[in-house]
């Protein structure tokens, strides 16, 4: 890799007063399980690398006003045996054990899960972010099993790689950013938005994945109790540590009567995929095998599958129909 300055802040404060306003300039380690990885294969050379891991205020997990907040640099462990989160969330607790790696668990943070970049293997190889040779994509004639069949009209073609963001997408999550003056977590926010406003489909190449600035820093994540049916079911070729080849996330406030109904697919898309026809099925109706295979239809519905990844289609259907059903108690996880 190459040589960097390291720098490992204690205060929220003094970390943003050391990012610069370029993606090149400066680089944020939090569990370092994808920064590390990118620094290794030269994705990434920044001249300073700030460490998160002494900044206190960034991690930890309180309940308050039927809200549960993670902070950005709290460990995926902790999450998975907080008990706030065992109660509220088990689409988040199946996220975390679909990872596989106790390694990856262990040092994995939220934030970082959140930001961490796409795992095409065009971008690992140094084709940049949108797969790209002499202005050209490399996608669509090529390799493309494990790339996006929604969202895919131009010009990206990956998937968003976040294990956790549809998931909290579903549960109605808010995220934080603190910028330039920000404040600390206990005096407030430089501004919140809901996490799936947080994603977005670059349109060129020095575009990122994400509304984050170079001079900002997520500092956490809210999620209210209020649907407290909720599921992750993620299809992958292997149990042990793999990506996901589809993921669906459902929530929903009864299965009785699966009002405020959300689904939200992952890897299947450059940002986390909502599908509001799937969850207008499940709207008020009583959750049961027929219904969860009808919003599973629905969720299929659009797909613009390119030349090797036509699979993914069925995979929705099958995912999303047994998302609902493990979220109602209809299927053992």
């Amino acid at each position: 890799m190459n040589p960097f300055e390291y720098s490992s802040p204690a205060r929220l404060e003094d970390a943003l007063a050391q990012l610069s306003g370029r993606w090149d300039e400066t680089a944020l380690l939090a569990g370092g399980t994808d920064l590390i990885t990118s620094l290794k294969q030269r994705i990434a050379a920044p001249r300073r690398v700030i460490s998160l891991k002494a900044v206190a205020a960034l991690k930890g997990i309180h309940v308050s006003d039927g809200q549960v907040h993670v902070g950005a640099m709290t460990a995926l462990a902790e999450m998975d045996e907080h008990e706030a989160i065992r109660k509220h969330f088990p689409s988040l607790i199946q996220a975390i054990h679909a990872i596989g790696s106790p390694q990856i668990v262990a040092m994995a943070t939220l934030g970082g899960n959140l930001c961490q970049r796409p795992r095409c293997w065009y971008f690992r190889q140094g084709f940049g972010l949108l797969g790209q040779q002499d202005g050209k994509s490399l996608i669509p004639g090529g390799d493309n099993r494990y790339h996006a069949i929604f969202g895919n009209q131009g010009p990206a073609y990956f998937v968003s790689p976040s294990s956790l963001a549809p998931a909290l997408i579903a549960l109605e999550a808010t995220v934080s950013i603190a910028g330039p003056g920000g404040r600390a977590p206990s005096a407030g926010w430089s501004r919140q938005l809901k996490l799936g406003e947080f994603f977005r489909i670059p349109q060129t190449a020095d575009e990122r994945e994400t509304v984050l600035t170079p001079n900002e820093i997520m500092t956490g994540v809210s999620i209210p109790t209020s649907k407290p049916a909720n599921a992750t079911y993620k299809v992958r070729e292997r149990s042990g540590l793999d990506w996901a080849l589809v993921t669906a996330c459902v929530a929903f406030e009864s299965p009785a009567a699966a009002r405020r109904a959300s689904v939200v697919l992952a890897h299947v898309a450059p940002v986390p995929w909502p599908v509001p026809k799937a969850a207008a099925v499940l709207e008020g109706q009583r959750v049961d095998e027929p219904l969860a295979a009808k919003a599973g239809e629905a969720a299929a519905e659009g797909a613009t599958p390119l030349g090797k990844n036509a699979y993914k289609v069925q995979l929705v259907k099958t995912a999303v129909r047994r998302a609902i059903l493990l979220a109602a108690g209809l299927l053992e996880g």
